[in-house]
């Protein structure tokens, strides 16, 4: 095992380490395991960066070991595990360092820590893993790791809820606890799972393995799936995991509600974790598919374009009523991801694959950082106002300046603003879906994106706005953050400005690196990095016009919102139903949660209190009868046998000892009394019998 190998290792068995050694550090004092936890991301990040050449080089290494069964354990160091690899790792250990501050005083740090390194390990397994089995070990990680953190605060005290308490839609409350967030997403990602485990299994049935570079070097697995009529569906199962990991249609509303836990973790999980892991695994699996000489690989291309168009301008759509400021970036992350769901899509509808599959991992890059700097700041500023809500904030720009600055170029990063990254990578998106030729669903997904960049600007606009500017609600009595919080998100911010400086180059660099490594699958590595024209106008117009309609509203405020929205029918229409998050979470509680619920009281009634309760308690009556029947036989029958015979026992014992007088003369007569007796006895019976 060379050395460069053994850091693919090491990357994701760090945090492992780390996890299981917090609750040993915490016995040697608080600062030993607050520290100690984040060393070990920090070590897990620089495992990663070892790796680097692997990625500039495009190569493909496979390092396995004997695991069971037959089965192998493996790492697989190429340029799509190394580049997310590093990019996690690093943002990870950000988000470790705040939450050193952010976290400080919490009860359950012990815990906290714990989570959050398992969190990162699971994630790099899934990386780095060779295999799908493998894979699904981390997979459910994050799962349980999500569901943990989410539910960090469980003792649901009302402040910690998401949502506003009272608000109802279709009859249901909108507004959930932390406990009930963390299920919430447990139970929703365990759907996407059940069918993830479902398409890995039929894998292993038609190949005998769950090895990537096996099924991609010898596809007659995909032969025999699609003469049984199972390759797409096959296809498809994978794609449903990937779909409830990365929270897209119609698995996605677990996420908006994630934000009941701490700020750190949202930062982790829509930034870094838990949503990229659904990318992940179609960016893993689409070279294989693409290669394929079946059509059904098109369906399912078709089917990861369009779930990643709807989603990304359906969350977009949210975002720009919301007024949570955690919840804004929540629907922004379900949205990005659907930029990159849709990126993939439109590169396996293309004969240029490569273009659209550079553009979607490039987005995960440049999304990554500025989410992650955009939750990390808003942690600061809902703390110093002592709200979640936009409205009830407002002039945090003259009491947070330097959070200010670093927030405002890392939301226009997420607006797709030139020289930002965000502008760079979502351009490469829109490109690769007008030059794909996929016919109507190109063309459809394409109209999305570009609406989605136009809602995207607008709501980035409106939250810097509500937040910064203005006057809130509230007196803001808080300060801005200490230096070592502020460098974590100044860090991502200054990297959005770097990378968008050198946005096309840093593109040329992806599609080189990456040309390497598909051409490993045997595709065409494709051309160098150009400006599409009509790519560039789009996204500057949607920008444009996404600015213009926020701009008088929540820079200038020259026009109340509030006041803009009731004076329409219907925007006041078309407000309220984005308001309800389109119907979907209340129609899903309807439809699932309610009839379970009624189900499951139902059941508790008609068959734990209807039948078994009423059988218990028949059983305990018999019981007591018998118990009393039993006592009153044995008070009256057998202690009045055991009675009886001690009184016998008594009574002879009495007449007897009457008989022991002591004297001698007495004992002789009673001698010669018996003597006499059995005398008689014997001559009148033996007599008798003569």
């Amino acid at each position: 095992m060379t050395m460069q190998v053994t850091f693919a290792w090491l990357v994701w068995a760090l945090p492992f380490l780390g996890a299981l050694l917090v609750p040993a550090l915490a016995k040697l004092s608080d600062r030993a395991r607050d520290h100690g936890a984040v060393a070990f991301s920090l070590a897990s990040a620089l495992s990663s960066t070892a790796l680097l050449p692997a990625l500039l080089g495009g190569n493909v290494v496979d390092e396995q070991v004997d695991w069971f069964l037959g089965l192998k354990a493996g790492v697989l160091v190429d340029p799509l595990s190394v580049f997310i690899g590093t990019a996690v790792g690093w943002v990870c250990f950000l988000i470790m360092v705040y939450s050193l501050d952010y976290m400080h005083g919490d009860e359950g740090l012990t815990r906290y820590w714990f989570f959050m390194n398992l969190f990162i390990g699971s994630m790099q397994l899934i990386i780095y893993s060779d295999n799908l089995l493998q894979l699904f070990f981390g997979w459910e990680g994050v799962g349980l790791c999500s569901y943990a953190l989410i539910g960090h605060w469980y003792t649901d005290e009302e402040s910690r809820w998401v949502g506003t308490v009272g608000e109802k839609v279709l009859g249901l409350p909108q507004a959930y606890s932390p406990s009930h967030a963390g299920m919430k997403a447990f139970i929703t990602t365990r759907i996407g799972d059940v069918f993830t485990l479902a398409g890995l299994f039929l894998v292993f049935a038609y190949s005998g393995t769950f090895e990537y570079l096996k099924l991609a070097s010898d596809t007659s697995w995909a032969t025999s799936l699609h003469a049984s009529g199972l390759l797409l569906p096959t296809m498809l199962l994978l794609l449903g995991g990937a779909v409830g990991k990365s929270a897209q249609f119609p698995l996605h509303e677990w996420l908006p509600d994630a934000m009941a836990g701490p700020t750190s973790v949202s930062a982790l999980i829509h930034a870094a974790t838990m949503v990229k892991a659904g990318v992940y695994l179609v960016a893993r699996l689409a070279p294989i598919f693409f290669i394929l000489p079946f059509t059904e690989k098109a369906d399912f291309f078709v089917a990861v374009a369009l779930i990643g168009g709807f989603t990304a301008f359906m969350a977009a759509s949210q975002a720009m009523v919301n007024r949570e400021l955690k919840k804004v970036l929540a629907y922004s992350t379900i949205s990005q991801i659907g930029y990159m769901m849709l990126a993939i899509g439109v590169a396996g509808l293309s004969t240029e694959f490569i273009e659209g599959y550079v553009a979607g991992i490039f987005h995960l890059l440049s999304h990554m950082i500025f989410k992650a700097g955009l939750f990390m700041a808003a942690g600061v500023l809902i703390h110093m106002a002592e709200t979640k809500y936009m409205n009830e904030m407002g002039g945090l720009k003259g009491a947070a300046r330097r959070t200010f600055f670093a927030f405002t170029i890392l939301a226009l990063a997420l607006a797709g603003v030139p020289p930002l990254s965000g502008f760079w990578s979502k351009d490469s998106i829109l490109a690769a879906a007008w030059t794909a030729g996929g016919g109507w669903v190109t063309v459809a997904v394409y109209l999305a994106a570009s609406l989605t960049a136009m809602m995207t600007a607008f709501y980035s606009i409106r939250m810097v706005g509500m937040v910064f500017l203005g006057r809130g609600a509230k007196e803001v009595h808080g300060h801005d953050a200490g230096p070592r919080q502020l460098a974590t998100y100044w860090v991502l911010a200054l990297a959005t400005l770097v990378v968008g400086l050198v946005g096309p180059f840093f593109e040329g660099s992806l599609l080189q690196w990456f040309g390497a490594y598909l051409g490993y699958f045997g595709i065409a590595e494709g051309g160098a990095s150009s400006l599409n024209v009509v790519a560039v106008f789009t996204s500057l117009a949607a920008l444009s016009v996404g600015v213009l309609l926020a701009y008088p509203f929540y820079v200038l405020s020259s026009i109340d919102p509030v006041s803009f929205v009731r004076g329409s029918p219907t925007l006041s229409r078309l407000h309220g139903f984005l308001w309800r998050r389109w119907y979907v979470d209340a129609l899903y509680y309807r439809a699932f949660v309610v009839p379970l619920a009624w189900l499951a009281r139902t059941g508790y009634m008609t068959v734990e209190k209807g039948f078994f309760d009423r059988v218990n308690d028949a059983v305990a009556a018999a019981s007591m009868g018998a118990s009393s029947a039993i006592d009153w036989f044995d008070r009256n029958v057998v202690d009045g046998a055991a009675n009886g015979l001690a009184l016998v026992s008594r009574v002879c014992s009495r007449a007897v000892r009457r008989l022991q007088t002591g004297m001698a003369q007495t004992y002789l007569f009673a001698i010669l009394l018996g003597f006499l007796l059995l005398l008689f006895l014997l001559v009148t019976y033996a007599g008798g019998a003569t």
